[in-house]
């Protein structure tokens, strides 16, 4: 079905279901590939360097490593992926991923800040999924 999927991962959103429904959505085709992309904020990055000493190749690496149990989840089902890191701001970043690249649809987990907030859509998915044409598919 879908060959290039972008996948926005957030470390504070469980993405327990988004390996099974990203098999679903590549129908189990191996020349699909996800994108797992996550975007180190500039909050996060300073914090990095200033309590830790680290720099933006040091996050990434950690990163890299904290995602490693759901990449073991993605290869146990088959599923081609690669990962992407950048820093900046959580949308503008997004937008632009989105807009460079010939994605066929984004998958997004989604968190809500408060529980009983007149919006069920968490502030980014909400920005990103109004923003494009690529198709979404929200995953709860």
């Amino acid at each position: 079905m879908y060959k290039r999927i972008l996948l926005p991962y957030d470390f504070g959103n469980s993405f327990e279901k988004v390996p099974e429904q990203l098999q679903k959505l590549t129908d189990n085709q191996k020349d699909a590939e996800v994108v797992v992309f996550n975007i180190i904020t500039e909050g996060e990055l300073s914090n990095y360097v200033r309590y830790q000493g680290k720099h933006l190749e040091d996050a990434v690496a950690e990163k890299e490593n904290d995602l490693i149990p759901f990449k073991e989840k993605l290869e146990e089902i088959g599923i081609n992926y690669s990962t992407k890191f950048k820093s900046g701001n959580i949308t503008h970043e997004l937008l632009k991923e989105i807009r460079e690249n010939d994605y066929d649809i984004v998958v997004m987990s989604n968190k809500r800040s408060k529980r009983d907030i007149k919006h069920v859509l968490g502030h980014v998915t909400h920005k990103i999924a109004k923003r494009v044409n690529t198709p979404v598919l929200i995953i709860k």
